[in-house]
């Protein structure tokens, strides 16, 4: 899910950029610190939206730098279990798909494509045995997320499904719906 989180913290402002409007300084240092930063508690730092408030600076002996106490707005994105999301795939192995989820990747095991015995071609393409259904790069697919695990917050691992009702390929669901679609016989009176 994405969201909007205002926090509040300590910006160190070097003296090289003292000569500089304060909220400019802060404002690129912000970036630098936060911006594709992941963690547990956060979720993934796609961008600092605004500065609400810069406090009093203080200069730390020793140090040289100013520290603002100051708050401030990030764009976040924090992957929550069971979450619908439209992906786009990134690459194709043997063993799955790498899914674009926006601001981090996520992985979708073969077994967890379709409802279908899958096979993978050297050609990187994911083909369903009975249904003949095709995944490769560049699809855009919806896909549940089934797990979520921050244990390296450098490199997190999303778990995804395409194997339930109005998930996987974009154009097979399309398909699904014209099929349900179909005006049925009317009879004559």
């Amino acid at each position: 899910m994405f969201y909007e989180s205002e926090l509040r913290s300590h910006v160190r402002v070097a003296p090289d950029v003292f000569q500089e409007d304060p909220k400019k300084a802060i404002l690129s240092s912000l970036k630098e610190r936060f911006e594709g930063f992941i963690s547990k508690e956060l979720g993934a730092v796609i961008a600092v939206s605004e500065i609400t408030n810069i406090g009093e600076g203080v200069i730390i002996p020793g140090d040289g730098a100013a520290y603002y106490d100051t708050s401030f707005k990030l764009y976040i994105f924090k992957p929550e279990l069971q979450e619908v999301l439209l992906t786009k795939i990134n690459d194709i192995t043997d063993f799955g798909a790498f899914m674009d989820m926006g601001a981090i990747d996520g992985m979708i095991h073969i077994s967890q494509t379709m409802d279908d015995f899958v096979s993978f071609s050297k050609a990187n393409v994911l083909t369903g045995k009975q249904s003949k259904k095709v995944l490769k790069s560049g699809d855009l697919c919806r896909a549940r997320i089934i797990a979520v695990s921050f244990k390296d917050p450098k490199n997190p691992k999303i778990g995804l499904t395409m194997r339930q009702a109005a998930l996987g390929n974009l154009k097979w669901i399309e398909e699904d719906l014209k099929k349900r679609e179909k005006p049925t016989k009317q009879v004559k009176k």
